[in-house]
């Protein structure tokens, strides 16, 4: 291993979080390794005023850490999964998947206990298409919101009475040490995560085999499994991390099974199925589950959110 390590991070709570940690793991296992954070600014980072799913455009908060790693200004880049686009530059790639945090979505609010006891024209804050369209499938008569904002941002808006619930990923808010904020989770059955939700993806240049072994001991197998069979689905469905995509996939006794889901924005169409096989197919179910979906016509749904951005 070389003695010095640069890591791209963007620089909001969780993201410096989260490479921290990385850093940390690296420097325990390979003592007399140093590793430094570089912050870099992102697009997404940039553009607060309007909600995502209008600002258009995939790897929102990737594309310019990408580029320092193409000109080698770091040496790996640190990511959430499920910001990750389903197409990365030809000379990168995912090479390190840690053992993935919660994976579901947390309910948070000062005055209710779930989402079944909030009234009828509460407003709930969600920067996320995904979240949108399986709440408004849920309840109907709530507003939702956008809510734009790194998560410690969104939980003072909360605070401040803005809304009366908002949905964020249990992941962030554990690796935060913030779980205690979460008045409630959502099951997988009521809420499908976002694809990678819950889970860091390390992005490498390919011809780096040094910095790739010396990392390989943060690689954890189920995960990485569970991740290529969503993103495979998510490939197939040439959608970004801003659109209506739902999926999660569990592995266990070298079988894998995958749920996906495409919905309208208005929740009245949610097109839900799921698939099971070999581990080692993982890639090929995902595949499957999106042709599946996109004869039960998801392609319209994507098409008309698309029309819409």
């Amino acid at each position: 291993m070389r003695k010095h390590i640069k890591i791209g991070t963007r620089g909001s709570l969780l993201a410096t979080t989260q490479s921290t940690w990385v850093k940390n793991q690296i420097e325990a296992q390979h003592p007399g390794v140093s590793v430094e954070l570089v912050i870099i600014v992102t697009k997404g980072d940039k553009i607060l005023d309007v909600p995502l799913a209008k600002v258009g455009g995939k790897g929102l908060f990737v594309k310019e850490l990408e580029e320092a790693l193409l000109r080698k200004d770091v040496d790996l880049a640190v990511h959430s999964m499920k910001d990750v686009p389903s197409e990365l530059p030809e000379e990168l790639h995912l090479g390190i998947i840690p053992p993935r945090e919660n994976p579901h979505d947390a309910f948070i609010a000062k005055d209710f206990t779930s989402i079944a006891d909030l009234p009828a024209g509460a407003t709930v804050g969600t920067s996320s298409l995904r979240r949108r369209s399986q709440l408004a499938a849920l309840r109907p008569d709530l507003e939702i919101v956008d809510l734009r904002g790194n998560l410690d941002t969104r939980l003072r808006k909360l605070d401040e009475g803005q809304f009366q619930a908002i949905i964020l990923a249990a992941a962030g808010l554990n690796r935060l040490g913030m779980s205690n904020r979460a008045t409630a989770y959502f099951s997988a059955q009521e809420m499908l995560p976002a694809v990678g939700q819950g889970a860091l993806g390390i992005e490498l240049r390919k011809d780096d085999d040094e910095l790739l072994a010396g990392l390989s001991f943060l690689n954890d197998e189920k995960t990485t499994i569970a991740v290529a069979a969503e993103r495979a689905f998510l490939t197939r469905l040439e959608g970004g991390c801003q659109v209506p995509i739902g999926a999660f996939a569990e592995v266990e006794n070298g079988e894998v099974e995958l749920t996906g889901l495409v919905a309208s924005i208005d929740g009245k169409v949610v097109l839900k199925e799921s698939i099971k096989g070999l581990s080692d197919d993982a890639h090929q179910l995902g595949t499957e589950l999106a042709n599946k979906l996109l004869d039960k016509g998801a392609r319209e749904i994507l098409a008309e959110v698309y029309g819409q951005e």
